[in-house]
């Protein structure tokens, strides 16, 4: 935020630094109190290197003119403050054509063929996404051949001019076809197919294809608005950082230019990254065929429980798919990234604030309300995405819903109260903690850098990165806004023109929540590459708002978290384009237009899925087709929508302590902010709350063990790797991040057109089938069972 003035402080050294008649230096006074300033502005910043900020300290502490110009060098006006950003982005630009049929063409194709897969593979357990690095190494080779083809010419068709091949295929071109892709899925599979999907096979209701479609584009597209406001806080600052973006930027230049590395900045690797990608590409790609395919075994490597199967305790304590996994250990990506996404590129005080996070609450804290007997929880699993009913078996929410899908409360006293896995009401807890915390936090730790960027938006000198962008035009505010109010205006008619049980004034309501959470949120991403959800929050708003309406619930929690979310990647894909200087008129269009594509394209497979996939969607699909993430989503249904939060959170109800958490979440980060800025040096400024609280929201679907193999592989690489093999790390880090994802991905669509689709059955060895054949792999780790016509719990309930 404040790097425009210790650039002017130094650009102007040596002419402001003139002896006036007392001897004393002109403007030495007001220069140390601009490089004063810088230092209480990023006193507290995580990101920026300790040692940068001890050279700032040594020169005001000692009125160091020279000890001023070694700092120079450090924080150079030409480039970035940040080592990661120094490394991965380019301080210059270059004019070379953008906005090309090429990159039209080849970005809509990819666009829709990663939209059709990654909607496919949203329906597996784990679930795998297409990253947007997967796309980035498919559209490469296919501009090359794209070149290959068509002739540098200029064609004229009545009376239009252009050209096929404009010059050599650039990686500005290669950044659109990223940028739609991103925009199209860059969060996984369509958030709202989450709802159409527990419409139709759990609650047996069809609205049809209009609907779904006016229901998709709008959740998808509302958040543009906040995304053209968020702008300015969010990409123009060189603070805001967006991990992810550097990961791209490693990427596109890797693959358009080939030269070796110096070993003298690589701790004496030669090799060119270009290369390196291509050895680890195909590695993981081959290596995924023994987890995947040969020994699946190797993905939830728990042996502990292979050698007691049916030890309860054991495979709760060992087990990694529904336990603890006290002993993670895994030779599988997908299990380290499919639901947490790379551990290579989050920065290590952002994995340790997980950690720290899923160990004190997911493991100390619920082991001993499991075992204490808190909340029943012997009859029930340690960890799931299911809810329970009083005989332990899994709730079924039909029996609580009258004809019109809407709660019967006399049904509800006659069947049963809801019961959670413990982990799984945990969470319920954390997360509402994390929505108190993450406004506390962002206030104490940022709202000076947001009220001064605020104040002076775009007319602010900041890194060089945003010097270089002032030569092209930006995309006008009543561009973001027009696009706001048409998607507002087709949201009323989607919740009013159906019988969806959802009244125009809670959509006002919901629309308020994004409005005021999308800044703070998008700090903490931008800051740790950690997104912290709003589906708890307005999960808990619509179920006193509306109670016993689950679509309503769905809906509105889709409008209120979605939008949030959506806006975030679009903010994402902006700083990227700010990175890699592509013109924002033409980062708008290309957004925009592949959003809207992208749910037609993804609404499609999903329908074919569902008509077409043998006992999809059921937790004993052979192939593990049990849409994970619907199954959370229509879980929460039942939880906040049918049975609504009253009755689960509120008075005499079981799950009430929960509440407290709102309170602790609030005043943690306060605690945290009073130690880091006594001691400013120290760990304390790197605790994160709302990440200690949030950082765990993928948990249900993810699993303790998935997240301690995640905070292993990403310690390893992001801590002991960067600290004493700096310049490999620099070098190397996130191109092998991009190339384990990429194979991965190539190699699981390989395995199920392959082999899934022609029901080739895996080699039926132990290695296959005893290892899922446990009791934690069975989710049947329990520790007692409820004998039949018997029930357990209260005989009376809220």
């Amino acid at each position: 935020m404040v790097m425009a003035f210790l650039r002017s402080l130094w650009r102007r050294r040596e002419s402001a630094v003139v002896p006036d008649m007392d001897g004393s230096l002109e403007g030495e006074s007001a220069n140390f109190a601009s490089l004063k300033h810088f230092e209480k502005m990023h006193r507290l910043d995580p990101n920026l290197p300790l040692d940068e900020l001890e050279e700032v300290d040594i020169a005001l502490n000692t009125a160091n003119v020279e000890k001023g110009a070694e700092i120079e060098q450090i924080l150079n006006e030409d480039n970035s403050p940040y080592p990661e950003v120094r490394a991965s982005v380019r301080n210059f630009d270059v004019d070379m054509p953008v906005n090309t049929i090429r990159a039209w063409a080849i970005g809509m194709f990819l666009c829709t063929v990663g939209s059709a897969v990654n909607m496919l593979l949203s329906l597996r357990n784990p679930s795998i996404s297409l990253t947007t690095f997967v796309i980035q190494l498919i559209a490469y080779p296919l501009g090359l051949l794209w070149d290959l083809i068509f002739p540098d010419r200029v064609w004229n068709v009545c009376g239009i001019k252009f050209n096929l091949k404009p010059g050599p295929f650039n990686f500005k071109e290669h950044v659109i076809i990223v940028v739609m892709s991103n925009a199209a899925y860059g969060g996984g599979a369509l958030y709202s197919s989450d709802v159409i999907i527990a419409q139709r096979m759990w609650y047996g209701q069809d609205f049809g294809w209009l609907w779904q479609l006016l229901f998709s584009i709008t959740t998808l597209c509302t958040g543009y608005g906040l995304a053209g406001i968020a702008r300015r806080i969010l990409v123009y600052p060189a603070a805001m950082i967006w991990p992810t973006d550097l990961v791209n930027c490693a990427l596109f230049y890797t693959l358009h230019d080939h030269s070796p590395s110096d070993p003298t900045r690589t701790n004496g690797w030669r090799i060119g990254r270009y290369k390196w990608f291509l050895l680890v590409f195909a590695g993981s790609f081959l290596w995924y065929w023994f987890p995947g395919y040969l020994f699946q075994g190797l993905s939830w490597f728990c042996f502990i429980t292979w050698i007691w199967p049916d030890n309860v305790i054991v495979n709760q304590l060992f087990g990694g798919y529904s336990g603890w996994g006290l002993f993670p250990f895994t030779l599988d990506w997908s299990i380290i990234s499919g639901y947490l996404n790379s551990p290579l590129i989050p920065p290590f005080h952002a994995i340790a604030n997980v950690i720290t996070g899923v160990t004190i609450f997911f493991v100390i804290v619920s082991i001993g309300i499991h075992y204490s007997g808190l909340w029943y929880s012997a009859y029930l699993p340690v960890q799931n995405s299911h809810a329970y009913d009083n005989t332990g078996h899994i709730y079924n929410v039909s029996a609580i819903l009258g004809p019109d899908l809407q709660f019967d409360e006399a049904k509800y006293k006659a069947y049963s109260p809801l019961y959670l896995p413990t982990q799984f009401a945990l969470a319920y807890g954390l997360s509402f903690a994390a929505i108190s915390a993450v406004i506390t936090h962002v206030v104490l730790y940022h709202g000076r850098e947001i009220w001064t960027q605020w104040k002076l938006a775009r007319s602010q000198e900041d890194d060089v990165h945003m010097r270089l962008m002032k030569k092209y035009r930006d995309a006008p505010d009543w561009w973001y806004a027009v696009l706001f109010v048409i998607m507002v205006g087709l949201s009323f008619a989607t919740v009013c023109a159906w019988d969806t049980n959802f009244p125009w004034w809670a959509y006002v309501v919901c629309m308020l929540i994004p409005i005021i959470w999308t800044i703070p949120i998008g700090i903490v991403q931008a800051i740790t590459n950690i997104q912290l959800g709003l589906n708890v929050l307005t999960e808990f708003i619509v179920g006193y708002m509306l109670p016993g309406r689950p679509l309503a619930m769905m809906m509105f929690k889709n409008y209120g978290y979605l939008c949030m979310s959506q806006a975030l990647y679009f903010v994402q894909d902006l700083k990227l384009g700010h990175y890699m200087k592509v013109p924002p008129r033409l980062m708008f269009w290309s957004q925009l237009i592949a959003s809207i594509w992208s749910a037609i394209v993804q609404l499609a497979v999903m329908n074919w899925a569902l008509a077409t996939i043998p006992n999809v969607c059921s937790e004993t699909q052979v192939h593990h087709w049990n849409c994970p993430s619907a199954r959370v989503f229509y879980t929460a249904s039942i939880i906040w929508g049918a049975i609504g939060p009253a009755r689960m959170f509120s008075g005499d109800a079981l799950y009430s302590s929960l509440q407290w958490f709102w309170l602790v979440g609030a005043l943690a980060p306060v605690v945290t902010w009073f130690f880091a800025r006594k001691y400013p040096r120290s760990l304390w400024r790197y605790v994160n709350m709302p990440l200690i609280f949030g950082g765990s929201l993928m948990l249900p679907p993810a699993t303790v063990f998935i997240y301690y193999c995640w905070g292993i592989v990403g310690t390893i690489f992001n801590f002991f790797i960067r600290r004493r093999k700096t310049g490999w790390w620099l070098q190397y880090n996130y191109v092998t991040s991009s190339a384990l994802d990429c194979g991965l991905i190539v190699s699981t669509l390989v395995i199920f057109f392959a082999l899934y689709l022609s029901e080739t059955e895996a080699p039926r060895w132990f290695g296959n089938v005893k290892v899922l054949q446990t009791l934690d792999m069975q989710n049947k780790a329990i520790q007692k069972t409820v004998p039949p016509g018997q029930t357990f719990g209260p005989s009376s309930w809220p």
